[in-house]
């Protein structure tokens, strides 16, 4: 917890709470299902909480934003950020039903009223966002395939409606083919834990 309070001084006490729960709550969930690597889990806040909330370093959703997490694995980054953006609605989607099952009890353990779930694929979904965000592993053309449909075309936020991805290593490469205005953003430039010295946001405007 220490190393959110670090960055985030400004936590209100319900966030603070919420995000204290999380650590017993998924050590238990993970002794039951792998939702995070067992390597890891000591080091939850830093390598999955903190990493998440890094994109509330580049934009501040406004009151209103619809987000997808696509990919949501055992929640991240939809849960840290449905705690820290409270008015912005999350749905968190995965086409593993044991994971939308951790996520479901998670949410309604930290009483998260702005999570919902969608067990499936993204291509399947109707809904629109504002914004589609992912620590999925797949290539950024194919994500932009899955997401180009599901964003709403009228912005309302500080950065054009999209896509958010997290990677890691040389991404220029991946850059490279994208044809769409695209912004990488290094996180080391905010947090100065060694864990993020190659670690990125990539913004692609769709």
């Amino acid at each position: 917890m220490n190393v959110l309070l670090k960055y985030f001084p400004d936590l209100s006490a319900t966030q603070l709470v919420q995000f204290e729960q999380l650590l017993p709550l998924y050590q238990s969930w993970n002794e039951k299902i792998n939702v995070i690597s067992r390597k890891d889990i000591d080091q939850l806040y830093e390598r999955h909480v903190l990493h998440s909330l890094s994109i509330a370093k580049f934009i501040r959703f406004k009151s209103g934003s619809q987000i997808l997490d696509l990919g949501t694995g055992g929640g991240f980054p939809g849960i840290p950020l449905a705690i820290f953006f409270p008015d912005v609605q999350f749905t968190l989607c995965d086409s593993i039903g044991k994971k939308i099952k951790v996520v479901d009890e998670i949410s309604t353990v930290l009483k998260l009223q702005n999570v919902r779930t969608h067990y499936g694929r993204a291509e399947e979904m109707k809904k629109q966002f504002d914004f589609v965000v992912t620590r999925a592993v797949a290539e950024l053309e194919q994500l932009i395939r899955w997401s180009q449909k599901l964003i709403f075309k009228k912005s309302f936020n500080s950065l054009p409606n999209g896509l958010i991805v997290f990677k890691g290593g040389d991404v220029q490469s991946e850059v490279k083919k994208i044809t769409r205005h695209t912004q990488v953003h290094a996180i080391s430039e905010c947090f100065d834990e060694e864990y993020f010295s190659e670690k990125y946001l990539i913004h692609v405007s769709l």
